[in-house]
C-alpha cells in the first residue's frame, strides 16, 4: 500500500472516531432527563470511564498499527510498537480480570486503572461505606493475581 493510501486510511479512521464521539455525545448527553442524571450518579461515572478508557486504548492501538504497517518505520520502531501493543493488551486484560474478580466479591461496580510505566494500581469502587474487610479483599485479590504489592494499590470509594 502506498504512503498516500495509508495517510487516507488513517485520516478516515480518525475522522470516523471523531464522528463517533460527537454522535455519542449527542445521543447520550442531550437526551438524558436532568432528573434522571441525579439517580445515575456514580453508575454513569463507571460506564463513562470504561468507554473513555476503551476509546483511548483503541486510538493508541491504531497508532501502533500505523507504525507497524509503515514502510518508513525501522525494525527497532516496529519491535517497540509490537512490544507496546502487547503490553497494552495484557494491561487491558488484567484490568478487566481484576474488575470481574472484585465485583465477584460483592462490590456493585468497580474500575481498575493501571499505568504502563508504573507499578501502581488504582481501584475505584462503588461503595457507600468501604470497610477494612472490603479493602483487605481488594488488596488480597490484587496480590494473588501478582499485579502489584499492597503499597502500590490505592483504593478510592465512590458512593
Amino acid at each position: 500500500m502506498s504512503k498516500k493510501k495509508k495517510i487516507i486510511v488513517l485520516s478516515s479512521m480518525i475522522a470516523l472516531l471523531a464522528v463517533t464521539a460527537v454522535l455519542n455525545f449527542v445521543f447520550t448527553g442531550n437526551l438524558i432527563n436532568p432528573k434522571a442524571t441525579e439517580t445515575l450518579g456514580s453508575a454513569s461515572y463507571f460506564a463513562q470511564y470504561r468507554s473513555e478508557r476503551q476509546t483511548k486504548r483503541n486510538e493508541e492501538l491504531l497508532q501502533l498499527d500505523a507504525v507497524i504497517a509503515s514502510a518508513e518505520a525501522t525494525e527497532t520502531d516496529v519491535k517497540e510498537a509490537l512490544s507496546l501493543k502487547t503490553e497494552l493488551t495484557k494491561m487491558t486484560e488484567r484490568e478487566m480480570l481484576l474488575e470481574s474478580l472484585i465485583k465477584a466479591y460483592g462490590f456493585e461496580d468497580v474500575v481498575v486503572v493501571m499505568g504502563i510505566d508504573s507499578d501502581n494500581v488504582n481501584v475505584i469502587a462503588k461503595s457507600a461505606n468501604l470497610t477494612l474487610d472490603d479493602t483487605i479483599k481488594i488488596y488480597t485479590i490484587i496480590q494473588e493475581e501478582n499485579v502489584a504489592s499492597p503499597e502500590n494499590v490505592k483504593i478510592i470509594p465512590i458512593s
